[in-house]
C-alpha cells in the first residue's frame, strides 16, 4: 500500500481488551425504534400529500414549505442548542422527553384546518425532533469503540428507511381506510410508547470510555466557540459539510416528492403507493444507509478516502438513473428504475455520520454532529422539497406539461454537484485524520 494511503494507526488498538457495553444491543435497537419513530412523523405528510392538497386547497410551493423548510429551519436550528444540552446532561432522558414532544405535535396535525395549522404543528414536530438524531449518535459513540462505528451507525441510520416503510405503507393504508387524520393520530401513540421503552430499559454511557486516551480529549464539555472554531479547523469537516448538504438536498427533495409523482403524474392510487412504495423505498434506503456504511466501514480500513470516494461515485449515478425513472413511461416502470437512485443517494448517510464522531472532540461530539445536521436540514430537508414544489409551481403557471417531472429531473445535476465535494473530502481527510491523531482531537 502506497505510504500515503496507509491509515493512521487503529484507535481500538489502545483501548482495553474488553470494550463491551453492557446492554449496547439492546440500546441500538431501541435507539433505532425511536429514530424509526422520528422518520415516521416525517414522511407521513410526504405520502400523504395529495389527499392533504386536496382536502385544504394547497400549492406545490406550500407542500414543499410544509414537507421541508417548516420542519426543517425549526429541526436545524434547534439541533445545535438540543446538542450542546446532550453534551452536559443525561442523552437518554433527552432523547425521549423530545420524542414525546414530536409525537404530540404530530398528533396535533391530525386537527389542523388550514395550511398556517399544519405550518404551526410542523415546526413542532421540528423542535422535537432536533433533540434525536445528535444526542443517540453520541450515546452510540460511547457504546461502541471507533472501528465499529460505521457499520454501528449505518445500522442506527437504517431508521430512515425503516421510517419510510413504516410511513408509505402503514400511513398509506390508515389514511384510505380512516383518512388522513387518522394516521397522524396513530403514529404519534406509537411515538409516546418508544419514548417510554426507551427511558425505562436504556442506561447512559460514560463518555469517552471507549475512546483512546489520545483522543478522548477535554473531559468538560465545550462551549459553542472553540466547537466551531475546531470544526472550521478540519478542512474534511467542511467539504463534509457541503458535499452532505447537497447530497441531503437531492435525496430528501427525491424523497418528498416520489408519491406526489407517482400519483399525480403516473396515476398510481394511494391504495397502490402504500403496497408497493412503502416496501420499495424502505429496501432500497435500507440498502443505501447500511450498505453505505458497511462498505466504508471496510475500505476504509485499507484508505481513509473511502469516506469521500464511496459517497462520490454514488451521488454521481444519482443523476443519471433518477433522470431515466422520472421518464418511465408508466408508474410501475418508474418505482422499478427509481429503486436505483434511491439506494445511491442514501449512501452517503452513514459515512458522513461517522467520520464526524471520529474527527470530533468526546467533549463536543453532539454539537459538531449537530452542525452536520444542520447543513443536512437546512439545505437539504429546507431547501429540497421546497425548491422542487417551487419549480414546478413556476413551470405550471408558464402552461408547461407535467411540471413536477421536470422539476424533480432538476436534481440530477444537483447530484452531481454532491459528488464533486465527496471527490475533494476524499483529497484532504487523510491528513485532516492524522493532525486529529497528534492534537488528540
Amino acid at each position: 500500500m502506497p505510504e500515503g494511503e496507509r491509515l493512521t494507526p487503529d484507535p481500538a488498538a489502545a483501548l482495553p481488551a474488553t470494550t463491551a457495553r453492557p446492554g449496547r444491543v439492546l440500546a441500538l435497537l431501541l435507539l433505532i425504534v425511536v429514530g424509526t419513530v422520528n422518520y415516521v412523523d416525517r414522511q407521513i405528510l410526504s405520502v400523504l400529500a395529495e389527499p392533504i392538497r386536496q382536502d385544504l386547497g394547497l400549492s406545490d410551493t406550500q407542500l414543499g414549505l410544509l414537507t421541508g423548510l417548516s420542519f426543517a429551519l425549526f429541526y436545524g436550528v434547534m439541533g445545535v442548542p438540543a446538542a450542546m444540552l446532550a453534551d452536559r446532561h443525561h442523552r437518554v432522558r433527552l432523547v425521549a422527553a423530545a420524542c414525546l414532544l414530536w409525537s404530540a405535535f404530530t398528533g396535533a396535525c391530525a386537527f389542523a384546518g388550514s395550511f398556517l395549522h399544519l405550518a404551526l404543528a410542523r415546526f413542532g414536530v421540528g423542535i422535537g425532533e432536533a433533540g434525536g438524531t445528535a444526542p443517540s449518535l453520541s450515546i452510540l459513540a460511547d457504546y461502541y469503540p471507533p472501528r465499529y462505528r460505521p457499520a454501528v451507525i449505518g445500522l442506527f441510520t437504517a431508521n430512515g428507511p425503516l421510517g419510510v416503510f413504516v410511513g408509505a405503507s402503514f400511513g398509506g393504508w390508515m389514511a384510505g381506510q380512516y383518512g388522513w387524520r387518522a394516521a397522524f393520530l396513530a403514529v404519534a401513540a406509537i411515538g409516546v410508547v418508544a419514548a417510554l421503552l426507551l427511558v425505562l430499559f436504556v442506561r447512559e454511557p460514560p463518555r469517552g470510555g471507549l475512546d483512546p486516551a489520545s483522543a478522548a480529549g477535554p473531559s468538560r464539555p465545550m462551549p459553542l466557540g472553540p466547537t466551531l472554531r475546531v470544526f472550521m479547523s478540519r478542512p474534511a469537516l467542511r467539504w463534509l459539510l457541503f458535499a452532505s448538504g447537497v447530497a441531503a438536498f437531492v435525496s430528501t427533495g427525491m424523497l418528498s416528492w416520489i408519491p406526489a409523482f407517482l400519483m399525480r403524474v403516473q396515476g398510481m392510487p394511494l391504495a397502490e403507493v402504500a403496497r408497493w412504495f412503502g416496501p420499495a423505498a424502505g429496501l432500497c434506503f435500507g440498502i443505501g444507509i447500511a450498505g453505505g456504511g458497511a462498505l466504508v466501514n471496510w475500505a476504509s480500513r485499507r484508505s481513509l478516502r473511502a469516506y469521500g470516494w464511496v459517497p462520490g461515485l454514488a451521488m454521481l449515478l444519482t443523476g443519471p438513473t433518477l433522470a431515466l425513472a422520472l421518464l418511465a413511461p408508466d408508474w410501475r416502470t418508474s418505482l422499478a428504475l427509481m429503486t436505483v437512485p434511491m439506494i445511491c443517494s442514501t449512501i452517503y448517510v452513514a459515512p458522513a455520520l461517522a467520520l464526524v464522531q471520529n474527527l470530533s472532540p468526546v467533549a463536543a461530539r453532539a454539537t459538531v454532529t449537530a452542525l452536520v445536521l444542520l447543513a443536512f436540514n437546512i439545505v437539504g430537508q429546507g431547501g429540497g422539497p421546497l425548491a422542487v414544489g417551487m419549480l414546478s409551481d413556476g413551470l405550471a403557471g408558464r402552461g408547461a406539461a407535467d411540471p413536477l417531472r421536470i422539476a424533480m429531473i432538476a436534481l440530477a445535476p444537483v447530484a452531481a454537484l454532491s459528488a464533486l465535494a465527496y471527490f475533494a473530502l476524499a483529497r484532504v481527510v487523510l491528513r485532516d485524520a492524522e493532525a486529529a491523531a497528534r492534537d488528540g482531537l
